[in-house]
């Protein structure tokens, strides 16, 4: 692809059914997330190191095949030999291993309640301050509320009812998390609207970031890796909601700005709750019945079409991940 045709790419306004499309990408990804807690409860003997560790190598290794066979894997060539591609690539690929390891370091020393809220819930609120940063514009009415009434209802939902531990190291390495993963989000954005292709950038980053994971990996109990059902648990964790679910992701980051998509992802709790409830026998109480509410009207709030007095001004709005993103480098 010659730089023109990128130069064109990036410009383009997403029509309001390929923004609709690029949420939904976002909301079957967290959909996807959301399944595994669930999915870990199964995997008898296994570490939540080695867990994470797993799924980022075998989904950074889907994601890099899926990647070689796209037109002979130009894409990931070519968003590897644009030398202002790399530091990018290299700063999302540790945000990637940070944002793993740190939410499950502070999930033990706050418990998975506490560190799921404060990591999950602070994700969007960083990625605004980013993209204040990033493009000197404030984030827009709509994006605030829903996003406020969102983390208000995934607190509800997750920590409503429990006696919360507030234990402040881990409470620091939740919102390490969080903001790891809105850099991520970000700088997963920025490449994608620069014109490179979605499953480059995906792979790019989970196949570089699947790197330094193979030494926990290694460090951590394996044994349960070699039973069938760690087997399957494992490709399921790695190939559909690692490699699926990011590459829903890195595609719905074409039409939807990164704020946006991190405010979408806090569907995530609400699928694990809902599993939770069929499958392992967990009650909800008042609180999270009301947080479930509370969240499912905030993210229907925020992907709502809204119909604006000018047609310009709906597609700058509409445009705004695509045209502000470029200018973080």
């Amino acid at each position: 692809m010659s730089q023109n045709t990128s130069l064109r790419r990036a410009s383009e306004k997403p029509s309001r059914s390929s923004a609709r499309r690029g949420g939904a990408d976002v909301l079957l990804a967290a959909s996807l997330w959301g399944t595994t807690g669930t999915v870990r409860t199964f995997a008898d003997g296994a570490s939540p190191y080695s867990v994470a560790a797993i799924r980022i190598i075998i989904g950074g290794l889907v994601l890099l095949a899926l990647a070689a066979s796209t037109r002979r894997g130009a894409g990931l060539r070519r968003l590897l030999t644009d030398r202002r591609n790399l530091p990018l690539v290299a700063l999302g690929a540790a945000a990637v291993t940070v944002y793993q390891t740190a939410f499950f370091v502070a999930a033990g020393r706050t418990g998975v309640a506490v560190g799921t809220v404060v990591t999950i819930g602070s994700a969007p609120v960083f990625a605004g301050v980013i993209g204040l940063l990033a493009r000197g514009a404030a984030p827009t009415g709509r994006w605030t509320l829903a996003t406020a009434g969102a983390v208000a209802g995934c607190a509800l939902l997750v920590g409503g009812g429990r006696d919360a531990g507030a234990e402040p190291l881990g409470i620091g390495l939740a919102l390490l998390s969080g903001l790891s993963y809105a850099v991520y989000a970000t700088v997963a954005s920025v490449l994608i609207t620069r014109g490179e292709e979605d499953r480059a950038v995906a792979a790019a980053l989970f196949g570089a970031a699947a790197l330094p994971l193979v030494p926990v990996l290694l460090a951590g109990p394996t044994g349960w890796l070699l039973t069938g059902s760690g087997a399957l648990i494992a490709l399921y964790l790695g190939v559909i909601t690692t490699g699926g679910g990011y590459l829903l992701f890195a595609r719905g980051l074409r039409t939807t700005p990164a704020t946006t998509a991190t405010t979408l992802t806090l569907a995530e709790p609400a699928v694990a709750a809902a599993l939770g409830t069929v499958l392992l026998g967990e009650r909800l109480g008042g609180p999270a019945l009301g947080g479930l509410a509370l969240l499912a009207a905030s993210l229907v709030v925020l992907v709502a079409p809204v119909r604006r007095r000018g047609s310009g001004d709906g597609a700058r709005g509409r445009g705004e991940g695509a045209q502000g993103g470029n200018e973080l480098v």
